[in-house]
Formats: structure tokens, sequence, C-alpha cells
């Protein structure tokens, strides 16, 4: 997912998990969140990927992550990474993630048909 939040400030997040079940979107409760400064940088993306169930992110742009402990109601950010999100920032990725988890018709999936 991709979305700006405070001034500008250019965000990427992506699931711990992305799967299928009977062609449904399985979602997450774990988010990854790094500062989106190489958006079409594939040696970025690979890295990132492939960080993801490392205890330790080494990405310069990684800012933590947020759990859904209960949708809707309780939230739990990590700072885990080099800088920290203000909570404001926060309450604004979680509002985003949010709308995507409440309109699962937005994530792309590709078919292995």
């Amino acid at each position: 997912m991709f979305f700006t939040i405070g001034n500008k400030k250019p965000i990427k997040i992506i699931p711990n998990t992305q799967a299928q079940v009977d062609g449904h979107p399985v979602l997450t409760y774990t988010y990854n969140i790094y500062s989106n400064v190489n958006l079409n940088d594939q040696t970025t993306l690979s890295r990132q990927e492939s960080e993801l169930l490392l205890q330790e992110k080494l990405d310069p742009t990684y800012l933590g992550y947020i759990t859904f402990e209960d949708p809707g109601k309780v939230f739990t950010y990590t700072a885990d990474g080099k800088d920290r999100l203000s909570s404001t920032e926060i309450e604004e990725i979680i509002e985003n993630i949010s709308h995507y988890r409440d309109h699962p018709r937005m994530w792309q999936f590709e078919s292995n048909k």
C-alpha cells in the first residue's frame, strides 16, 4: 500500500502476510512501515520483502510496524526502525490501513489461472 501522511510524507506499507484462501484475500494483523523514498527501485523492494520475517530489519527506510490487536479498537506501534513516527502519523497510518482492510476490493491480487 502506498499513501502520504502529514505534510506529504510518502509511506509504503508491506503486510507481513499476503495470501489467498479459496480465492478470498486473508488480511494480516501486522504491517511493516517504510518511508517511501525509492518507489520504483526493484533492489530496495526485493530487500524489504526478503527482510519481512527477520527479527531485525536493516533497511534504512524501515520505521517499525503496526499490529492490529483488535481491529477498530486496539493497535500497537513498535518503533524498531531507524526513525520513530509521531502519534499523529501513527493515527493517520492506522486510518489508511483500516480503509484498505474495510475495502478489500482495493487490494490487487494476481490470479494463478
